[in-house]
């Protein structure tokens, strides 16, 4: 009878399981017909054009768009129904980001309506109708995650699942095609300077797409042309957001959410003016480094190799601070007595992923370097720089990706619990004995004490009682002055309150700084300052196509990392 009983409810789980897998299987096969196709148009496959990928994405995002706007006119039409939310995805500094992404997406798109127009004699239409689509795909999204993105659906679950992933997996795509575009501009100005370095064994064909036809504003064309690739990093970070904001709204279909009060925590500048400080100084100086490194590589091989000079030495000054923020962070979680939230959270689980798998990216790109300076013969002055370099790579991202997630698990203090009120003994002329609140305190989780706990005061034979001790009370109406008494044991409140205050000052400080610094370290390789080409060891080592096909695979994701560990550590500073 029992195994009759729990037999409807374990079939009736079947069904979503088998929609999540097939919608799954039906993202990741879209994603490879889109991914091969894109790889036929790099290499020149023959039969193959750009038109043809550029039709393979308009048609999955007006799909997308279809999509979105059923879920959002059958939302209006339920408005009055209580949704439940997961209060973990789609956090507003989130949302913000995105939309910043995306503003700046859309200057892409209206630079590339203008690149079409002036070159319209001899581009396919479809290079036209591509940033239209895409622009009004953007603003649509980016209002469909502000709204929804914190939803759980429990409707229509076997749709959406399919509509969500389609959703996932088209972002993606648009993120590999900007990645691809954007590579290859790299790479054409990276065979460039190669023979600048001296470098000349290195055949240099330039993998050249540009349009066979004049321009009809030369001037336009050159800000249209060189403003594009600029502006390419924003817009592959904005649809990478956006496919992990998707994919955790594709994990809660379906799910069961606790329904409990969730902390609010606002980013406040008060308290991390420190790490503010250092971080901007670090933020400056890489700015003014990337800028002088753009201008300095390619212009003659001392120049070039004294770039290369300044920017791993800028680097390594960097990277050992955040590695020493790192560590004196984790020594502050060592001496806490804290536990880790396990409560089952796809955001906070996604976040953790990410930073493990992105990292993969920077820590293979690190370990190439450290062989090819092993294993190559002649080292050129500057290459000696990128073993240390490569080193603290590899390390600053192991001590960071643990203090993040550590700080992610860990539960919030819980203030209402843990407030204890200070009852102050207060005489004073023509007035009874009162018990006045005047301050809380943190105090072993109890509430506060009751007014019997009140200590004696220190006269000897007078204690304070309010309902008994009338002639006591008269002869210390004579005083003139208000007395106010603690206890021995309330001093050592405010030491533990100090401490924890300062353990939680540094460790937002830690938070900010790191920050801005992984800030700083995302600008240099999202425009253009990318040693791991420039150096030239390990294309003699590797070979050429070898190590840039590595480079190409690897550097999207050590981008991304810098990224989303930004986003985390600000999360990070939020809950300390």
């Amino acid at each position: 009878m029992e195994q009759a009983a729990g037999c409807p409810a374990v079939g009736g789980s079947y069904p979503q399981k088998n929609a999540e897998i097939l919608s799954s299987q039906y993202g990741i096969n879209l994603f490879l017909a889109g991914l091969l196709l894109t790889f036929a148009w790099a290499v020149h496959a023959v039969g193959i054009s750009k038109s043809h990928l550029l039709s393979y994405l308009i048609t999955l995002m007006l799909i997308q768009l279809l999509w979105m706007l059923w879920y959002l006119c059958r939302s209006c039409t339920q408005r009055r129904l209580i949704r439940d939310k997961d209060t973990h995805a789609g956090a507003r500094w989130l949302k913000c980001g995105i939309t910043l992404f995306a503003v700046i997406t859309l200057i892409l798109d209206s630079f590339k309506i203008g690149y079409y127009i002036d070159f319209s004699n001899c581009l396919s239409p479809t290079e036209g109708i591509f940033p239209v689509t895409h622009a009004v795909h953007t603003i649509l999204q980016v209002y469909f995650l502000w709204c929804h993105a914190k939803d759980v659906i429990q409707s229509f679950k076997t749709l959406e699942r399919f509509g969500v992933i389609h959703s996932v997996f088209t972002n993606l795509l648009l993120w590999t095609n900007g990645v691809l575009t954007e590579s290859k501009h790299q790479l054409n100005e990276h065979k460039e300077r190669l023979i600048t370095l001296g470098f000349g064994n290195i055949t240099v064909v330039l993998d050249d797409h540009a349009p066979q036809c004049n321009c009809t504003t030369t001037t336009l064309c050159s800000i249209f042309s060189q403003g594009i690739y600029y502006l390419y990093p924003f817009n592959i970070e904005y649809h990478i957001l956006a496919s992990t904001m998707l994919y955790v709204l594709w994990k809660n279909i379906g799910r069961k959410v606790e329904h409990h009060q969730q902390n609010k925590t606002p980013f406040k500048f008060h308290g991390i003016t420190v790490g503010m400080i250092f971080g901007l100084i670090v933020l400056t100086s890489t700015i003014a480094i990337v800028v002088v490194y753009l201008i300095q590589i390619g212009g003659s091989k001392i120049k070039s190799e004294l770039a290369l000079t300044m920017f791993y030495l800028h680097a390594i000054f960097v990277l050992a601070l955040m590695c020493t923020a790192g560590i004196v962070a984790l020594l502050i979680y060592r001496l806490e007595d804290r536990s880790l939230d396990n409560s089952k959270n796809p955001a906070r689980k996604l976040d953790a992923e990410l930073l493990v798998g992105t990292a993969a990216g920077s820590w293979l790109l690190s370990w190439g370097s450290i062989l090819a300076i092993i294993c190559a013969q002649g080292h050129p002055k500057y290459t000696w720089y990128n073993l240390p370099y490569s080193v603290l790579v590899i390390i600053e991202k192991y001590i960071q990706n643990l203090f993040i997630i550590e700080s992610i698990h860990r539960e919030q203090e819980k203030a209402n619990d843990d407030i204890k009120t200070l009852r102050i003994v207060t005489i004073s002329r023509g007035s009874t004995l009162s018990l006045t609140p005047l301050y809380k305190e943190i105090y072993n989780g109890r509430a506060a004490r009751d007014s019997s706990d009140v200590p004696c005061l220190f006269k000897g034979s007078i204690c304070g009682r309010e309902n008994d001790g009338a002639g006591v009370a008269k002869e210390e109406m004579s005083q003139d002055n208000s007395l106010v008494i603690h206890s021995a044991s309330d001093f050592s409140f405010y030491s533990r309150n100090s401490v924890t205050n300062n353990k939680r000052r540094i460790l937002k400080n830690i938070a900010a700084f790191l920050f801005l610094c992984n800030l700083s370290l995302w600008i240099p390789p999202a425009f253009g300052c990318r040693p791991e080409y420039d150096n030239g060891l390990e294309e003699i080592v590797f070979g050429f196509e070898p190590w840039i096909i590595v480079v190409n695979l690897a550097m999207p994701f050590s981008i991304f990392y810098r990224m989303h560990s930004a986003a985390s550590l600000f999360e990070v500073n939020c809950k300390t």
